[in-house]
């Protein structure tokens, strides 16, 4: 039997949905345990946690995707048996996902009424778009439905997966890291907006996140998971970010954020001078980029996703070809080849490393040897390799970084993602750095782990290494940077030291204003 006609059925405002004791295995591990949640009609609700931690496996519970071993779900109080996706969109519950789900090649309105399960084999266009008008008077989002999706900025397209939700009409809203994509201006207009209609009784949401910020500014209540259970929650006005925290980590130590050591007035060491790069397709993705990093600096470039951020660090890792420009370290012309890597003394911690700086199938013992694995005491006479030094020279940089690992002999590819970072990191930092080079850090990495290797940043800035952090996390670069750098359209469109700026005016250059 088909699903019912959705965008025909009439809107009823918020329903409360509830997890009772869900419980989920994969195999012999338990992903989700006994977790039960409340989110009541119009409430704005945070799920926290930690990658692993459940948040994932219970919203796709929730949505149909998986079945729970244990436990069930209640929509509006009632028991609801949610087999896929189209169950739980007859009941009004929409998820909008971290990636968009929109066919570009299509205009908004034709997005929209492809959405439905009773769409027609022949749209009537003129009817569909007088719907249209009508349903858009009630919404408090504005986006351009007669625009093809390609040509719409990243915080139209969130506005217009979050709008064919509430087409479908969608009474609980399920969103999994919506800001990941966003300016700071534009997530909070949208979170803004999607409480005030949390607030008036239009709907229910929770909200995937982790940042506080978001928490603490928009949401009432949070659920916090660690490990597959639930660790604790309550009401946002009576807990606070450090509570929170807590109750993310257990008993993990974190390390502390590191002091900022005074280094004003050292000299230019990295310069990119009129830096010119193409995309895989032929097209600019660099367009003429200047910049300078101070000894004892750390400059932070910030910019929404496609913005040339990703090919910047593909040239200076020497992973993209320069078109024109040239980068200089100390006024010297720098290649990124190995030998100018080790003359320069230039390391960096390229975006998934797991790709970009390691060799999945080689060991951890071979992967940290990279850097000096053709110099001695591993090598000699250049060529031959003795494993004893390789070994030992691992096994002392695993210790001092934390790297968690069964073997040093383990393939790399078998430790956890916070594990090859600190890894690959271990082998970057433990010589004399000049200048590093980093890109999304901490992307994707447990609460520790993310504390970890900012104190490493920072540590080699106050050593007096000249640092390019290249972030899509605001926060971060506020957390560390001493002067922030926008990229739009390829181009450095701002520049400002941290404590001359603030959120907003960063966010209106990262969107092109």
């Amino acid at each position: 039997m088909s699903a019912p006609a959705i965008a025909a059925a009439p809107h009823a405002g918020a329903v409360s949905v509830s997890t009772v004791g869900m419980t989920k295995r994969f195999g012999g591990f338990t992903a989700l345990d006994d977790v039960s949640i409340d989110v009541p009609a119009g409430a704005f609700h945070v799920l926290l946690g930690e990658n692993g931690a459940g948040k994932s496996t219970l919203v796709k519970c929730i949505m149909g995707f998986y079945q729970p071993d244990a436990g069930s779900l209640l929509v509006g109080g009632e028991p609801a048996a949610v087999r896929n996706p189209r169950d739980a969109r007859a009941l009004g519950i929409g998820m909008v996902y971290q990636h968009f789900t929109l066919v570009p090649s299509l205009t908004g309105a034709e997005n929209l009424v492809i959405s439905r399960a009773d769409v027609p084999a022949v749209i009537h266009w003129r009817r569909e778009r007088e719907r249209l008008a009508a349903f858009m008077e009630r919404m408090p989002f504005r986006v351009p439905l007669d625009r093809p999706v390609a040509s719409l900025a990243a915080g139209e397209k969130q506005k217009l997966e979050i709008l064919k939700l509430l087409y479908l009409d969608g009474r609980f809203l399920i969103l999994d890291e919506p800001t990941s994509v966003l300016t700071p201006g534009e997530a909070d207009e949208i979170l803004g907006l999607l409480r005030g209609m949390t607030e008036r009784g239009e709907l229910s949401v929770l909200m995937i996140s982790h940042k506080f910020r978001e928490v603490t500014t928009f949401a009432e209540t949070v659920s916090v998971l660690r490990r597959g259970a639930l660790a604790g929650g309550g009401r946002v006005a009576d807990m606070t970010t450090d509570g929170m925290a807590r109750l993310m980590i257990g008993d993990t130590v974190v390390r502390e954020r590191g002091s900022r050591a005074e280094t004003a007035g050292k000299a230019t060491v990295l310069d990119l001078a009129g830096l010119v790069a193409d995309d895989d397709a032929g097209r600019t993705a660099v367009d003429g980029v200047n910049l300078k990093v101070r000894a004892g600096e750390i400059v932070g470039i910030a910019g929404v996703s496609g913005n040339g951020q990703a090919a910047l660090v593909e040239v200076l890792n020497g992973q993209r070809p320069l078109r024109d420009g040239r980068i200089f370290i100390r006024d010297e012309p720098f290649e990124p080849v190995r030998r100018d890597f080790d003359r320069f003394r230039v390391f960096g911690l390229p975006e998934e490393p797991l790709k970009n700086a390691a060799v999945p199938r080689m060991s951890v013992a071979e992967n940290i040897a990279f850097r000096a694995f053709d110099k001695p005491p591993a090598a000699k006479f250049g060529w031959w390799l003795s494993r004893g030094p390789i070994r030992s020279r691992a096994a002392d940089l695993v210790a001092r970084y934390g790297v968690k690992t069964a073997s040093l002999d383990a393939p790399i590819a078998t430790l956890s993602g916070g594990n090859v970072q600190r890894a690959v990191l271990a082998r970057e930092l433990s010589g004399d750095v000049d200048v590093l080079v980093v890109a999304n850090p901490c992307f994707g990495l447990d609460f520790a782990s993310v504390a970890e290797i900012r104190g490493q940043i920072m540590d080699q800035r106050n050593r007096g290494a000249a640092v390019l952090l290249v972030s899509e996390d605001l926060d971060e670069i506020l957390e560390l940077a001493d002067r922030v750098a926008v990229m739009s359209e390829g181009r450095i469109a701002y520049q400002a030291p941290v404590g001359e700026t603030d959120r907003m005016t960063i966010g209106r250059h990262m969107a092109g204003h």
